[in-house]
């Protein structure tokens, strides 16, 4: 069963809008509070957005692109350090 270019462009379209208005909504938190976890989340959750962009307009099969594999090795990346950092230890304090 084949799946027609069109509606392959338009579901990677789709989850590539849904990413960026989550990057979006992480944004209006960092504004207000300037934590970077909000600042790492909206940037990863662009690289998301920019993966499907590359995944959707690729002609190689999504296993094989290297370059959308390298944008969410990324983002995941972006977002287990900026968790790491958030609970990490705090020094001497009591």
């Amino acid at each position: 069963m084949s799946v027609a270019p069109s509606i392959v462009l338009f579901v990677a379209g789709a989850m590539s809008a849904g990413f960026a208005i989550a990057g979006l909504f992480f944004l209006r938190f960092w504004v207000r509070t300037r934590d970077r976890l909000f600042a790492a989340f909206a940037a990863a959750f662009w690289l998301m957005a920019l993966n499907q962009v590359v995944a959707g307009f690729s002609r190689h099969a999504h296993v094989e692109n290297s370059a959308a594999y390298l944008l969410r090795l990324a983002a995941f990346v972006l977002i287990i350090v900026a968790v790491l950092s958030k609970n990490g230890p705090r020094g001497s304090q009591p």
